[in-house]
């Protein structure tokens, strides 16, 4: 008897294991306490920080200027923002330009105006604030990585990077079906 509870013991460890190494999809920051920002380089209003946030649904988005992804997913940023800002969705993306290191706020404030953005953009130069919402960077497989945060301030949902957005064609039904799954979480947060 006590073989097998030994075995079923390192089995269930084993399988724990398997899914706790695999950071890529980001499961393992739902129900965090989303980080701090303390970034001090901003478009569009003053610093933001999380706890001001309060009774707010965020949406946070990591981009940069050269990213196929992130160009295809910023008329999605600009639609919930639009649509979603005066019930309660506060949109922020965050520049992490590539190579990280470059503390431009000049080509920040470019790419944000080639992107149309109006709401409040930041700039995460070191990718100081990037690792410190999304540990691991070589575990995880993007940097363009986005999270629906609660207005208790809980992560309630993270994109693990990619593009989503609105799509009718076959090749893009990923995109448009985790445009919804992001939609859905931000109309569901508003509702609590």
């Amino acid at each position: 008897m006590q073989p097998v509870l030994v075995t079923c013991l390192f089995l269930a460890l084993g399988v724990e294991f398997s899914i706790a190494s695999d950071l890529s999809r980001g499961e393992d920051r739902l129900g965090l306490p989303a980080p701090r920002l303390g970034l001090e380089h901003w478009l569009n209003s003053p610093p933001l920080e999380m706890d001001a946030l309060r009774d707010k649904v965020v949406l946070i988005r990591w981009w940069t200027d050269a990213c196929p992804y992130c160009a295809a997913t910023a008329p999605a940023l600009k639609h919930l923002d639009a649509k979603y800002g005066a019930r309660g969705l506060q949109v922020i993306g965050i520049f992490h330009p590539k190579p990280a290191g470059d503390g431009s706020v000049e080509r920040m404030r470019v790419a944000t105006q080639q992107k149309g953005f109006t709401f409040p953009v930041a700039l995460d130069a070191a990718w100081t604030v990037l690792s410190r919402w999304w540990p691991d960077l070589e575990k995880r497989g993007w940097t363009s990585v986005s999270f629906v945060i609660d207005k208790r301030g809980i992560i309630r949902y993270v994109h693990p990077g990619g593009e989503f957005h609105e799509a009718s064609g076959a090749d893009h039904a990923r995109c448009d079906r985790d445009y919804k799954d992001v939609e859905q979480t931000i109309e569901r947060l508003l509702e609590e």
